[in-house]
Formats: structure tokens, C-alpha cells, sequence
């Protein structure tokens, strides 16, 4: 390992260390490496769960990648670089982290391969970014079109993200509802997403699990003589509180007269009784504040058959606007008629073992939320996950209409072309581009050992597949098998592997181009002049920029405490 001599220590602190040349790059590939090994088994339809245990005891059980990786207690930085990479695919298109994680682990595998040969990280880079452009386009050279309409079609895709999540018991079931959820909220070829909301519900078989065609606040009225159901509501939505403001004897109220406090309290009452009596006359039959609601605007709103909902989210209250077509008021004295939501019914029932309000038909209509039932709280846990994705990729297919066969035929159709371009290219690059290829065969040859079937037999099978120009072929990981994945139903947006693959290069590029890593020490004592770890020359705490540094030490036992 290079280290600072007497020289350069002048320039850190004494408790900074650092690490250079192949010695850094090492040290950065081994903990990427680590992080994809992690998720690695998790992969695919017969792939493992993982038992998290927090500090607190707390117990997640999942094969979701992003969730294993968030859950993991992982503190070096390069690693934190691989996460990142689920991260990021989580956030664009919603499926496809373990693949992207097990893939960054895989080029940075070869990468380090050819770093032995002597190829320099910047070939590297440049080769596989190249190879990402490639993938890239051959990947949507063989996409297939799907109808957004298609309701079969788009259940094939959403069936195939739950696939191996738990949920098999009830996947058709499940896949109609999310379909649903998506139809619910698509119009002109846009869905809105974020408005399929998901609630969960103990104690029911997952076969109960519903589409409700509206919204769900899980509310209680403020008073118990509020009507349970209100018809041809409509909705006051309020942005602040409805309550008698606290009076207080300071140098802003000059308070003379006791009598005069009762006056101002009962002045800002009749302020009350008159916005609540505006209230009324609107027609209003549901109103749900975002902060409290004064005692005397409870029992008048129960004696005009108003129900009234307090202390209600902001983005609740910011959903309930967009789905009802009102408006979030804060200024109740230009409260009018425009400002009002509506609904053909609203309703406070039961969901499980709570009990919530219901916005049956909304006006705008374009609001869904999905009911996913459960025996169990670790259940209900993981289909939540599993439904979350299954929506996401619903929504991808229906948003681009691109779609490609599964169980591992796009890596080898990139693979495979990958291998043709490489031909076409002089230089050393040639060896980075090859290694792009021997990279992205990690999925199959993962979806295969995690099946419990030979890896190379399963490659060569799909290989030569693939090679006569069947390229639909992928694993079925039930039999080992090469079949048609189009014929079997196994779709995924293309998207999720598009993004995969430039997630994981960028990951995968970046620390190879790390050939310097500065680990600084305790740097809260920076600006203290008898600090003797200061810099000198009025740098206080050597090269303070690299604080973030710190914990590299700590990812084995980070690890290894959560596997």
C-alpha cells in the first residue's frame, strides 16, 4: 500500500490516511464486489430472501435489492457508490436493482482483470462506455411494441415484476388490480403515478385485496354525532386551523379590562360561527383541516350533519384537492363556491382493523387506491414492495410501449452483439468492450444458480439459441430450460434494462477512475489553535474537504452483521 512519508504528512493531519495507485482501486473494486455479492442470490424468480435485523431488533425479511441495500449498515464510500446505483434505477423506472447492483459488481470483476494486464482505467472506461452506447441501441433495436391497451399484455408485465416476490398465490388476482390501478390513472397516454395510492389492510387473505376507484384518508371525524356518509358531497379543504387563537397578556395586547379578553374570544367565535355558517350555506357536507378545529366549530358542524376531519397531512390534503378538483384555502375570508371539492359520496367505514374515510367518484376521476390484504405484518410488507414495482413497470410499458422478452434474453442479445462489435474496434478498448460482454452474461448465468441449475450448460443453451437468431430465448428458471419468453409471457419495460445498464456503467467508470483515496481523521477540533493535528499555515485540520471520508474501515462488520 502507498503511504504518505515525511514529506506529504505535512501537508495532512496526522491521523489522515491514505491510499494510492492499484492499491485504491482494489481496495474499491473488493467493496463494490462485496455490495453486489450481497444481493446477488436474490435474483430472479428462485432467488433467496434476506432476514435484516436493525440495531433496534426490527426485522425486514425481502428480496427486493433496494431494501436489502438500505437496510444494510454500509459506511465505504465506493460501496456507497454501488447502492447509489439501485438507488437511482428505484427512482427512474422503479425495478431492475439487483440487476443493475450485480451487474456494476460484474464490470468492475473484469475490469480488474485487465487493470492486471496492464490496461489502463482510462481504456477501461472509455471501452465500456462505448459498449453502454451499444447495449443501449441493441436493446431497442429488439424491443417489441406493446398496445397500451392491451389489458392481457400489460398483465403479463406486471405478473413477471411479481413474480418470485411472495405473491404467487394470488399473482393473477394481484396483476388485474394493478393493471387496473394504472388504467385508473392514464389518460392520454400519461399516468399519474403518484395518484394510486397504496393502503394495507391485516388480518385478510391476500385474494381480498381491491381497487378502490377513489381516495382513502385514514381519518377519524372529530365528533361522534357526525354522519358516517355524506351524499353529493361537497368538500372544504383547509389549510390551517379553525380554532379560537390563544390570547396572551403581552406588549402587542394591552389588556386594561378583564372583560375585554372575553370580548376579543368572543369576537373571534363569531368569526368562527360565521365562516361555519358560510360553510353551510355553500352546501358544504365535509371539511378536513390541516390543523386544528375549535370545540364550537365541532358541535355546530355535528348539528348541520358536517363531517369534520382535523389534523389531516398536507399531502392528503394537497391529493384531496387535485382528486376532488378543489382548492387547499388558507385565507377562509375568500373561501367561495370555486374553492370547493366534490365527490358522490364520502364515508368513514372500516378497512381491517381501522376505520377510514372513503371519496367515492371524485370529480376528476383520476385518483385510484390499490388495498393490498395480508395475514401477516412481514406479508403484507413484502407484497407491498412487490405491488410498488409490479405499478412502476405497468406504467413504464404504458408510457413508451416498449417492452423485452425476459429471463435473461436481453443480456444475451447484448452479450452476443457486444462481441460482434468488438471486431469492429482497434486498440485495447477491444478488451474493455469484450469484458462488457462477459459482464452482462452475469444474469443468466445468476438467474441459473440461483435455480439450482448448471450455469455454463444454461449460457451455452441460450448462447446457441440466440446465435440461430431466436432472440426471445431465455432461461425458464423452473426447468433450466430455453424457451421463448414472449410465448411464456415474460416481459419487461425497457427501460428498466436500458437504465440498468447505464446505472451500472456510470457506477462502474467512476471508481475506476479513482486512483487516490484520502481517509481523513477527527476534524470537529479543526478550529481549535491548540489542535497540534492542525495544518500549518491556517489550515486547521489538514485538507478539511475530506471529512466525508471517514469509516472506510468499517464496511466488513457493517456487512457482515446484516447477511
Amino acid at each position: 500500500m502507498a503511504r504518505m512519508g515525511s514529506r506529504p504528512s505535512v501537508v495532512l493531519s496526522e491521523d489522515s490516511q491514505r491510499t494510492s495507485g492499484r492499491d485504491a482501486q482494489e481496495m474499491n473494486i473488493t467493496a463494490a464486489k462485496a455490495v453486489a455479492s450481497a444481493v446477488r442470490t436474490s435474483l430472479g424468480p428462485q432467488g433467496m430472501d434476506k432476514m435484516l435485523v436493525d440495531s433496534s431488533g426490527n426485522v425486514v425479511i425481502t428480496n427486493d435489492g433496494v431494501t436489502i441495500l438500505d437496510e444494510m449498515d454500509i459506511d465505504h464510500p465506493a460501496a456507497e457508490m454501488i447502492i447509489e446505483v439501485a438507488d437511482i434505477q428505484e427512482e427512474e423506472v422503479g425495478d431492475g436493482t439487483t440487476s443493475a447492483v450485480i451487474v456494476a459488481g460484474e464490470l468492475l470483476r473484469r475490469a480488474e482483470e485487465l487493470l492486471d494486464n496492464r490496461i489502463h482505467p482510462t481504456t477501461i472506461v472509455k471501452g465500456y462506455r462505448d459498449a453502454a452506447r451499444e447495449a443501449t441501441q441493441a436493446l431497442a433495436d429488439g424491443a417489441i411494441s406493446v398496445d397500451a391497451s392491451d389489458t392481457d399484455e400489460l398483465e403479463r408485465i406486471a405478473a413477471t415484476a411479481l413474480t418470485g416476490k411472495g405473491a404467487d398465490q394470488a399473482k393473477d388476482h394481484l396483476t388485474s388490480l394493478v393493471v387496473s390501478s394504472v388504467a385508473q390513472v392514464t389518460e392520454d397516454g400519461e399516468v399519474a403515478r403518484d395518484e394510486i395510492e397504496l393502503e394495507r389492510a391485516l388480518g385478510a387473505p391476500v385474494e381480498q385485496s381491491e381497487v378502490f376507484e377513489g381516495m382513502i384518508i385514514d381519518k377519524n371525524p372529530v365528533h361522534e354525532d357526525m354522519p358516517h356518509r355524506v351524499e353529493d358531497a361537497r368538500i372544504a379543504i383547509l389549510g390551517d386551523e379553525l380554532d379560537v387563537e390563544d390570547i396572551e397578556t403581552d406588549v402587542e395586547i394591552n389588556i386594561e379590562d378583564p372583560d375585554m379578553l372575553d370580548e376579543i374570544r368572543e369576537s373571534e367565535e363569531k368569526e368562527i360561527r360565521d365562516f361555519v355558517e358560510r360553510l353551510d350555506d355553500l352546501g358544504v357536507k365535509a371539511v378536513f383541516a390541516s390543523n386544528s378545529i375549535a370545540d364550537i366549530a365541532q358541535n355546530m358542524f355535528a348539528r348541520l350533519g358536517i363531517v369534520a376531519v382535523r389534523h389531516t397531512g398536507d399531502s392528503d390534503l394537497e391529493r384531496l384537492a387535485r382528486a376532488t378538483g378543489g382548492t387547499v384555502v388558507t385565507n377562509y375570508d375568500q373561501l367561495d363556491e370555486d374553492d370547493l371539492g366534490e365527490a358522490g359520496a364520502v364515508s368513514y367505514d372500516d378497512l381491517g382493523d381501522d376505520q377510514v374515510f372513503y371519496f367515492e367518484e371524485p370529480a376528476e376521476a383520476n385518483v385510484a387506491t390499490f388495498i393490498l390484504r395480508g395475514g401477516t405484518e412481514h406479508v403484507v410488507d413484502e407484497l407491498e414492495r412487490a405491488i410498488e414495482d409490479s405499478l412502476d413497470v405497468v406504467t413504464q410499458a404504458v408510457e413508451h410501449g416498449e417492452v423485452l422478452p425476459g429471463g435473461a434474453a436481453p443480456e444475451m442479445l447484448v452479450s452476443l452483439h457486444l462481441r460482434d462489435h468488438a471486431e469492429s474496434i482497434g486498440g485495447r478498448e477491444q478488451l474493455a468492450v469484450e469484458a462488457f460482454a462477459d459482464a452482462v452474461e452475469v444474469v443468466p448465468r445468476t438467474l441459473a444458480e440461483n435455480a439450482g441449475h448448471d450455469p455454463i450448460d444454461s449460457i451455452v443453451e441460450l448462447r446457441a439459441a440466440h446465435d440461430g437468431g431466436d432472440t426471445t430465448a431465455g432461461l425458464d428458471a423452473e426447468t433450466g430450460n430455453v424457451i421463448d419468453m414472449t410465448e411464456e409471457g415474460v416481459l419487461e419495460p425497457l427501460q428498466v434494462k436500458s437504465q440498468a445498464l447505464e446505472s451500472a456503467t456510470e457506477a462502474a467508470s467512476m471508481i475506476l477512475r479513482i486512483d487516490d483515496v484520502i481517509s481523513a481523521g477527527d476534524l470537529s477540533t479543526g478550529g481549535d489553535d491548540d489542535d497540534e493535528g492542525g495544518a500549518p499555515g491556517g489550515a486547521p485540520g489538514g485538507m478539511g474537504g475530506m471529512g466525508g471520508m471517514g469509516g472506510m474501515g468499517g464496511m466488513g462488520g457493517g456487512m457482515g452483521g446484516m447477511m
